[in-house]
């Protein structure tokens, strides 16, 4: 049914048509700003009592990866404080792509939140041209809090003992030595195409939806190199089922101490480390971003925590919210240079 209004004259405005009385028209400004104090008063007391239900935190790659086992740690030392579980929900593939579309369009309240860093944020959104969500714009970052480099593992029966030959097999045996990584545009697939490209070699690119699962085909032989992070790579060093020829950053790393840097070996300029963030919807209430950012750097300041994990290969360091967005940024752009000098684009 059709709604009914009044037939007002031609010479009379109906009420709260413009041209109205002042009186009227500064009674609906101060309803309008009464309505807006009411929902900053709302939104504000949400998050002075937050949280008050358990939090959800999105791991976007297999469970055993780095960033399962770093995410896992930071939620079972926090929880106590929070009052509240946060349970892990590991959603693995495209590089983690999947897992932070679903947070950017979570809820921006705090209740759900994810683990991040490099791949997602600074390298996937080179690669792919319909990226379900912007890196920057898209999310409210928490925290960065730590980071770490990779290490360049070959199979057990690659006839390689260090870099140098490792390089001179590769090229007797052009693209018959595959490497493995958790993904198109993952920090492992990255570090392995600049390596590549200043070694001159030609290795093959086998993506896998993690390294932890790339790892599994390095132990049977299927793949030949992959660069893995400490954390998974060290138990499979020492059982002897993998060898270790390099780390990518500018130091040995102190778990391998008789391992030479990459830079070490022949590659002077050679330096690559994968950071992590913890990232919530964009519109996260200011508040909210403030308690979880002082959970986690309370997390990462704690002695017992930093040694644990620089035992590890993991550097743990506390930031603003303010700081990591900043940090993401330089990234986001930095990494379109390389992007471009390494021949990759969108796809």
């Amino acid at each position: 049914m059709a709604a009914s209004f009044p037939n007002h004259s031609a010479d009379r405005p109906p009420p709260y048509a413009s041209g109205a009385h002042p009186k009227c028209r500064f009674g609906r400004v101060r309803c309008g700003l009464a309505a807006a104090l009411v929902a900053l008063w709302c939104g504000a007391s949400s998050a002075q009592d937050y949280p008050h239900r358990p939090i959800k935190l999105v791991i976007p790659y297999p469970a055993g990866g780095t960033l399962d086992l770093v995410g896992r740690a930071i939620a079972q030392i926090a929880q106590p404080s929070l009052g509240q579980p946060i349970v892990p929900d590991n959603q693995p593939g495209a590089t983690g792509v999947l897992a932070h579309g679903q947070i950017a369009r979570a809820a921006p309240d705090g209740y759900t939140i994810g683990i991040s860093g490099l791949s997602p944020l600074a390298l996937a959104p080179h690669q792919y041209k319909d990226l379900p969500y912007h890196p920057i714009n898209d999310f409210s970052y928490l925290a960065c809090f730590g980071e770490t480099p990779l290490v360049l593992d070959v199979a057990a029966d690659v006839p390689a003992r260090n870099i140098q030959e490792l390089v001179a097999y590769a090229k007797a045996n052009p693209g018959k030595l595959n490497f493995g990584s958790a993904g198109l545009g993952n920090s492992a697939h990255l570090a392995a195409e600049i390596f590549k490209k200043a070694a001159g070699i030609d290795i093959v690119h086998v993506p896998y939806k993690g390294n932890a699962l790339a790892m599994q085909d390095l132990i049977g032989g299927r793949i030949q190199i992959l660069f893995d992070p400490p954390q998974t790579t060290l138990p499979q060093v020492a059982s002897g089922k993998v060898r270790a020829l390099g780390v990518t950053s500018k130091t040995r790393f102190p778990g391998l101490p008789d391992v030479p840097t990459i830079a070490e070996s022949g590659y002077p300029n050679y330096e690559f480390s994968i950071w992590y963030a913890m990232i919530a919807p964009a519109a996260v209430p200011a508040p909210v971003v403030a308690r979880l950012n002082a959970e986690i750097n309370k997390v990462v300041r704690d002695t017992a925590v930093k040694q644990r994990f620089a035992a590890t290969g993991s550097n743990l360091y506390e930031s603003t919210p303010q700081d990591c967005a900043a940090l993401a940024k330089r990234e986001y752009q930095s990494w379109a240079k390389v992007f471009a000098g390494l021949g990759i684009g969108p796809n």
